[in-house]
This record gives C-alpha cells, sequence and structure tokens, in this order.
C-alpha cells in the first residue's frame, strides 16, 4: 500500500523531518483561505508518476493564478485518475538536490540504506553513482553518517543529511514499511536539508497491526470501490481485472495458473483473490473460511461478475467448513431458505442479491473426494448453479461457456 505526498509529509512532519508549510486543497475555493505564504505550488496528489511532465505540478504566484491553476490540475488526469485533493506548498529554491531511500532488500533480509548526490537518477546507470549501507545488526547513527561519508558530504551538511537518514529509519521501523523515500532532499546555500517530496510503501502484511493504517486502507478501498490490491515483493495476493469470471484460490500458482488458463480459453478475467493470506483491510486474524466468505460476497457485489471459478489446489484447513461456505452461497432450498445476510469484519452488513454469479468448483486433492459429492449433489435455483470439476482445464472451459450462455440469455 502506498500513500498520498501530504500523508507522507504529514509523517514526515511528526517524526522530525524537515519539511515545507503546506496545506491540503480539496476544492479550488479553499485557496481563498489559504495559510501559508506565496508563491506557492500546488501538486496533483495522485499514484501515477511524472506528473510534473504532464502538467500536475504548478506554480502561482498570487490567489487568482492559484485558483485557476487549481481548476485545471483537478481536472487533469494522470494515467487515468483524476487527483481528490492537491497540495499547496511554500515555493523553494534549492541549490542542490539529493536522493535518499530506506529499502527492505528481500535478498539479503536487511534494510538498505541509499543516498545520492544527484536526485534525478537514470537507474540503468544507478550502481555508479547510488552508494548504500546494509544494517547488519541494531541500528546506530554509525549507518546515517557511514552513508553521509559514501555520498562525500562533509560538516554541517553530513550531520543533516545523517539526522534525516536516521528520522527515515525510525519511520521505517516504527510503521512496518517497505519504504521509506526523499526524492528529492532540497539543500539549501546555507547546508540546510528539505524533504521536497516523499513516498511511502507499507508492508501489507504489517497493516493489521496499525489501526491508522487499517482505517487508511479501508478509506482506499472504500474510496475507489475495486479490490485493487498490487503485486508487492513477490507477495501477490490479488488484482482487479475488467472481465467477467471471478478467480479464488490458495495459492499464488493457483490463481495465476487459472487466469491464464481463462485467458487462452477466451475468457475475460475479473477480480481475482489468493485466500492463503488475510486481506489487507483486515484488523484481526481471520480463518481462511473467513476470507472466503468475504471473498464470494465481494465477488457477488460486482455486478461485472457472473461466473465465479474457484481453484483449490493441496490441502485446506477446516475442509468441511469450506464446503459448507460454497454450498451456502447459493439459496439451494429455494422455497424454505430467506436471503442471506451477512457481517463482514467491519461490523457492515451487506445482502445477498437475488441473482449470484455462478460457481465453478475446482478441487483438486485425495481430502476433496467427500467434498466434491457433496457439493455435486446440491440442487439449486434456476438462477444459480454449482458446477464441481476436478479437471482444471475443463472447469476453466466450463466458466468461459457460462458466460457466454448468461450473455445470449440477456439478448
Amino acid at each position: 500500500m502506498e500513500l498520498l505526498e501530504y500523508q507522507v509529509k504529514e509523517w514526515f512532519r511528526e517524526i522530525g523531518i524537515p519539511v515545507l508549510p503546506s496545506q491540503k486543497i480539496e476544492h479550488p475555493t479553499d485557496l481563498k483561505r489559504l495559510k501559508i505564504n506565496y508563491p506557492i505550488v500546488l501538486k496533483s496528489q495522485v499514484y501515477g508518476g511524472e506528473r510534473a511532465n504532464v502538467g500536475g505540478v504548478r506554480f502561482a504566484e498570487t490567489t487568482i493564478d492559484a485558483i485557476a491553476a487549481a481548476q485545471s490540475i483537478f481536472n487533469l488526469p494522470i494515467l487515468g485518475e483524476l487527483p481528490e485533493v492537491l497540495l499547496a506548498e511554500v515555493k523553494y529554491d534549492a541549490e542542490q538536490e539529493f536522493y535518499l531511500a530506506v529499502v527492505l532488500d528481500t535478498a539479503v533480509c536487511r534494510p538498505i540504506l541509499l543516498g545520492c548526490t544527484q536526485a534525478d537518477i537514470d537507474w540503468e546507470s544507478a550502481g555508479e553513482k547510488m552508494q548504500h549501507v546494509v544494517v547488519e545488526q541494531e541500528f546506530s547513527p554509525f549507518y546515517a553518517r557511514r552513508l553521509a561519508l559514501k555520498m562525500g558530504l562533509q560538516g554541517a551538511l553530513m550531520q543533516s543529511v545523517s539526522a534525516v537518514v536516521e528520522k527515515m529509519y525510525q519511520l521505517f521501523v516504527e510503521k512496518d514499511l517497505d519504504l521509506v523515500e526523499i526524492n528529492p532532499l532540497g539543500v539549501s546555500s546555507s547546508d540546510q536539508v528539505m524533504a521536497l517530496n516523499g513516498n511511502v510503501s507499507v508492508n501489507e502484511r504489517a497493516i493489521a497491526r496499525h489501526p491508522d493504517l487499517a482505517e487508511m486502507a479501508r478509506k482506499m478501498v472504500t474510496r475507489h470501490s475495486n479490490i485493487d490490491f498490487k503485486p508487492h515483493l513477490g507477495n501477490w495476493d490479488g488484482v482487479e481485472l475488467h472481465g467477467k469470471i471471478g478467480i479464488l484460490g490458495n495459492g499464488t500458482g493457483s490463481v495465476l495458473a487459472t487466469l491464464d488458463l481463462v485467458v487462452n480459453a477466451g475468457g475475460k478475467p475479473g477480480i481475482c483473490l489468493n485466500l492463503r493470506h488475510g486481506f489487507p483491510t483486515d484488523t484481526s486474524p481471520t480463518t481462511f473460511c473467513d476470507r472466503l466468505d468475504k471473498a464470494l460476497n465481494i465477488l457477488a457485489g460486482d455486478k461485472s461478475i457472473q461466473v465465479i471459478l474457484i481453484n483449490f489446489l493441496g490441502s485446506l484447513p477446516q475442509v468441511e467448513e469450506v464446503v459448507e461456505v460454497i454450498a451456502n452461497y447459493v439459496p439451494h432450498h429455494k422455497n424454505d431458505r430467506k436471503p442471506q445476510v451477512l457481517r463482514s469484519n467491519n461490523g457492515s452488513k451487506s445482502r445477498r442479491e437475488s441473482h449470484l454469479p455462478r460457481l465453478v468448483v475446482r478441487l483438486a486433492g485425495s481430502e476433496f473426494d467427500a467434498a466434491r459429492k457433496y457439493l455435486a449433489t446440491i440442487k439449486t435455483s434456476s438462477d444459480t448453479s454449482i458446477v464441481v470439476i476436478e479437471n482444471l482445464d475443463e472447469a476453466v472451459v466450463e466458466a468461459v461457456r457460462l458466460v457466454k450462455l448468461t450473455s445470449h440469455k440477456k439478448f
């Protein structure tokens, strides 16, 4: 999970990293009540990079200029995303600009401090210019000073940069981050330093340990009304495509293999979720059954999903309970069964629609023999169905066929 620049700078300010006076702008008229002095810079708050090159960063000398610039930026999509807020910040003239970062290196399983005396780095040749220090033991100011010295800094500037690196590492540990980056770190003529832009990447496995991060994650999911989990350091948990076949699996390999087969069979995958791990927004431990139940409701709530393809391979905890969750997904006793009301982990209720996506279930493994037989005997209403298939290729073909069948019925 990544944060927007204004959120990152709030963290920087709280921990003691120097940042410029700034103000969050939610509407152009907010600039009439600006509390910082002109001239200012207005920055689009989006997750896409290269905003400066497409007009997402503009300078303003007066309120009239600032309002006009803000109106333009609010209506400027960057990589398809419109900003919901802007950041107004005092203009800063830097004589030098540095690059600093603290990153988790999964190859050595240790944090690494990075520093370069150039902010605009050509990453293809970064190895020649970028200095690094591996934090091999418990962190101490020695590591920060060593990085500053390797960057060729001396005197007051070395002390200033070292102090910033120490605070970055403190933030890195306190918030369970994978990355803390300042790019650029501005340096004035008097060797004073200022974080002009920042970026952090939160370890998604750690979100549940931090109530403030869990709240941010919930707001992000609600705001974008999707499950946009991104691949990060190999912990692939899910992605939203925009097709009609939702995919659920119990491992990265099973999900990705299923996704590829659906595409090769002429189908279009939709939301794909790996249920081996908890959702980033879960604030308490969950069982596999909890995650399966929640995932089914997520997919059922997406009107574009017409078929849910479940591919569980190997072994599962609580097999009988997992089968019950799948069986209870559809109203298989139509005359005496009421629409089921479910409660999600955050306490909110959601009512299942009377028309649900069809289920294609592939269970591979000897322990699933009884489960397959049980699910195959379930009689469902005419609007829904559970198809149980042991062979994955056949399950994929059936899921694609059901989507086409549903599309034809609409016409």
